[in-house]
């Protein structure tokens, strides 16, 4: 998580007065709600950041008010330590991920679902997100992949029942024809990590069966009339959010099979980070010792492949 080293905390220290409950659990619950960290009974901790000041100073005012006593301190990390742990009091991540999974649920139900009931449903996970978001202070990837999520849902959504409504500018990726792209020279960087070896398997797999791979050393050296893949400048590489993989799920409308979509978040997570997947150290543990085993990276897409595929699988059938 990338984490400001110089940032300000505000810490509201209160004695609300015991004979007022109502008063106990109003606090509790505006405080909940604007993303406060409890460090123990009765402080609270919040950046200085948007609105911050402002929720604890109102909070501290009200108890102040009733009779109680509430004291708001501003203060910074003494150390990058310290930062570190008291911002990942502001981790989201699994909030996040409760709200993905959710979602998955739903797209696995979308061709089931009428129009009203799908918007209906996704426009409440939005709402969702968005109050998590406003306490996402130290914003990560897992925002973005959530984001990225909920657009592609709801351009899944268009798709099929306003095929003519435009796409987020934010979230266009180019649309191909396989058709354009058979027998075709690939070309990426040599030495596979897990996005490549990847986005190689899913371009054999469902895009070019005849494929040929050319692993690069140099960049430059990347053969005119090549499909270049994940690399500055190649044809397909990561766009905002997503991970070549998935650039290439949607380039070429592959994002509407679930399987394909959850190994992508697997792909997602160990590429960039955000959002864990629990198969995730097991299949990097795999690749990792495929490369020891492997000559060159043809040997290491051969090894890999039946991995891919049971994943495929097993994320396949998991879902119906």
């Amino acid at each position: 998580m990338p984490l400001p080293t110089t940032a300000t905390w505000l810490l509201l220290v209160t004695n609300l007065p015991g004979h007022n409950p109502t008063l106990r659990m109003r606090t509790w619950r505006a405080l909940k709600s604007a993303g406060a960290a409890l460090l123990r009974d009765g402080a609270y901790l919040l950046p200085e950041a948007g609105s911050c000041r402002k929720v604890l100073d109102e909070q501290r005012t009200e108890i102040k008010r009733a009779g109680g006593s509430a004291h708001l301190l501003a203060f910074g990390a003494d150390s990058a330590t310290q930062q570190a742990e008291l911002a990942a009091l502001f981790d989201r991540t699994g909030e996040y991920s409760d709200v993905m999974q959710r979602l998955e649920v739903i797209k696995g139900k979308l061709a089931k679902l009428s129009e009203a009931q799908a918007r209906q449903l996704l426009a409440a996970l939005a709402r969702e997100v968005r109050a998590i978001a406003a306490r996402d202070f130290f914003a990560a990837e897992a925002r973005k992949q959530m984001e990225w999520a909920l657009a592609n849902a709801e351009s899944a959504l268009n798709a099929r029942f306003a095929p003519d409504e435009p796409h987020p500018a934010h979230n266009i990726v180019r649309r191909c024809d396989r058709k354009d792209y058979r027998g075709r020279t690939w070309a990426t960087r040599e030495h596979l990590w897990i996005d490549r070896v990847a986005s190689a398997w899913l371009i054999r797999r469902f895009i070019d069966r005849r494929a040929t791979f050319v692993w690069l050393k140099r960049i430059g050296d990347c053969p005119k009339r090549a499909v270049g893949f994940d690399f500055d400048g190649a044809e397909f590489t990561h766009v905002d959010s997503k991970v070549t993989f998935e650039v290439l799920l949607v380039s070429f409308g592959l994002d509407q099979d679930i399987g394909l979509v959850r190994l992508g978040a697997l792909i997602h997570h160990l590429d960039v980070g955000g959002i864990p997947i629990a198969e995730g150290p097991g299949f990097a543990t795999i690749m990792a010792g495929a490369r020891r085993l492997q000559p060159d990276d043809d040997g290491l897409l051969r090894a890999m492949t039946p991995v891919l595929d049971s994943l495929y699988a097993e994320y396949t059938i998991a879902e119906r």
